[in-house]
């Protein structure tokens, strides 16, 4: 039995219908652990559970920041924790769905750190991103964290600094306590969301023509170059568009394909994580259930 469970895999892969199934059938609410769709205003482009979804199941950590404002990872831990707790107390079950491994890691525990960031460690690395290209700052984190690297995009500037604050923090700065699900003697099960890779990227295919003709590139315009997560996927390819830079057939498949290789970095990343049991999405439901039902509820 556990306390939790997490539905994680590849963007595309049908986490989001997975886990209103489990809700449904479980008295659940879900804690999103997606880093773009904590914004407001990028439901299209991060795909994020639409009004229907969130009447219908009551969600967590999703669509309440504005685009300006930065956020970690350790802020994400305290929310999510909040809120965990919170479903908890209330006799519900806490869902965790999302494809932002590193959120998932720091929830659980397994990595330390601080509440705030070293502002001079901030501050030499935003230096270095005023003197440096992308790839050569990808390149550093690379020698770093390779594992994180691989994960963002080399030209994912914001992603990139913030991991590079993880990465270089001395361990003083690390040693911080923030809320985990360990800290708090909650037992996860994870479930991955397991789909053949060729199924993927078609879904991928849908996704992108859906969202071009969607609000993708309204999205894109209201944003513009001044939101923190206004380089996630998709975003730099709409604007692409609307300044005449691409047709739309060479938007869709600039889309497609940006898509499809973060789909492959998130595949990556989730399977040289332990303990996650892949399976496909009938058998993820009835084992999830299983799970959560036989948890117990808090006195």
């Amino acid at each position: 039995m556990s306390d939790l469970c997490a539905i994680v895999g590849a963007t595309a892969s049908g986490k989001s219908e997975v886990a209103m199934q489990i809700a449904r059938a479980v008295g659940g609410e879900i804690v999103g652990a997606d880093s773009r769709q904590i914004y407001r205003g990028m439901r299209v482009g991060t795909a994020a559970p639409d009004e229907r979804a969130q009447r219908e199941i009551r969600h967590h950590c999703v669509e309440f920041l504005d685009p300006e404002e930065r956020y970690s990872a350790a802020q994400y831990a305290r929310d999510a924790m909040a809120a965990i707790l919170d479903i908890r107390s209330r006799g519900r079950r806490p869902i965790v769905v999302g494809g932002t491994g590193f959120y998932l890691r720091v929830l659980r525990g397994d990595v330390a750190l601080g509440e705030r960031g070293d502002e001079r460690l901030r501050a030499r690395i935003a230096a270095e991103m005023r003197l440096h290209p992308p790839e050569v700052l990808h390149a550093w984190l690379s020698l770093r964290d390779p594992q994180r690297a691989a994960a963002i995009e080399k030209n994912d500037l914001y992603r990139i600094g913030r991991a590079l604050e993880i990465a270089l923090a001395p361990p003083r700065a690390a040693a911080a306590a923030i809320p985990t699900l360990r800290s708090h003697g909650l037992t996860i099960r994870t479930f991955g969301l397991a789909l053949p890779l060729p199924e993927i990227d078609r879904r991928i295919e849908r996704r992108a023509r859906a969202m071009l003709a969607g609000g993708l590139l309204e999205e894109a315009e209201a944003l513009g170059t001044r939101a923190v997560a206004g380089d996630a996927v998709g975003y730099p390819q709409a604007l692409a568009y609307l300044r005449g830079q691409s047709s739309f057939e060479e938007t869709l498949v600039a889309l497609a394909r940006a898509t499809r290789r973060y789909a492959r970095r998130q595949i990556a990343w989730f399977r040289s994580e332990p303990n996650i049991e892949w399976l496909g999405a009938d058998d993820l439901v009835r084992a999830a259930k299983e799970a959560l039902t036989d948890a117990p509820t808090p006195s």
